[in-house]
């Protein structure tokens, strides 16, 4: 086929690769910058398409940002509740849940950082957006989470609990992680997203729930 009529990416001839390589870019450029600060133009050259190509496929800023947000959260949600369902012991579904979170956030670190971003700038003129995201986004997830937290607790194997206050700490002591990680590594001289440090992190993680969660005996012999 002649160059001049082949499809390249910077054309409306292969969508979903466009619109993939503009979320990309963009995910990096409001995690850096935040969306006041983002520039399309610089999203544009990132993903390698023209500004006509990128607001064919998004109207505006805003609704780039709108898609960033609903590619992160709906790619948290689709990877940790089916964790939370089958027949596995309360200990082994928070186990998975956990480890299922963890790899996801290790898997884009640049992922807190753009949420940070939207619970800043989260105002009057955010409530509505906010609210589209946890009923489509957290409230699955917290609504299974705690299911599976009662249940253990009145199986003995959870310590009695206050789900609504453990399950933020569970994403926080996951999270602060990553998006704290230029401070880490100015402070400690390591670069904490490197994968040695990265595992160091998740095995602490797991520990370290579990040993404020779970109670001595169950299913899985003490702590895991």
């Amino acid at each position: 086929m002649p160059a001049s009529i082949r499809t390249r990416l910077g054309t409306r001839g292969k969508p979903e690769e466009s619109r993939a390589a503009i979320l990309k870019a963009a995910i990096n450029e409001f995690s850096e910058h935040g969306i006041a600060g983002a520039r399309t133009d610089a999203i544009a050259a990132a993903a390698r398409v023209n500004k006509a190509l990128l607001y064919y496929y998004f109207k505006d800023k805003e609704a780039i940002y709108q898609a960033v947000l609903d590619q992160v959260f709906s790619g948290l949600r689709d990877t940790v509740v089916p964790t939370l369902h089958g027949n596995l012991a309360p200990r082994q579904k928070v186990l998975n849940y956990l480890g299922a979170y963890f790899d996801y956030i290790a898997a884009n670190p640049r992922f807190p950082r753009v949420v940070q971003g939207e619970w800043i700038r989260t105002g009057s003129d955010r409530v509505g957006q906010m609210k589209r995201v946890a009923k489509n986004y957290f409230q699955p997830i917290y609504q299974k989470l705690g299911e599976v937290l009662r249940e253990g607790i009145a199986a003995g194997e959870f310590r009695p609990i206050d789900p609504a206050q453990f399950i933020p700490s569970m994403v926080a002591i996951i999270v602060f992680y990553f998006s704290a990680a230029p401070v880490i590594k100015t402070l400690m001289k390591v670069d904490p997203l490197a994968p040695e440090r990265i595992a160091e992190r998740r095995a602490f993680v797991l520990d370290f729930i579990s040993t404020g969660l779970f109670t001595r005996t169950g299913p899985l012999g003490g702590r895991s």
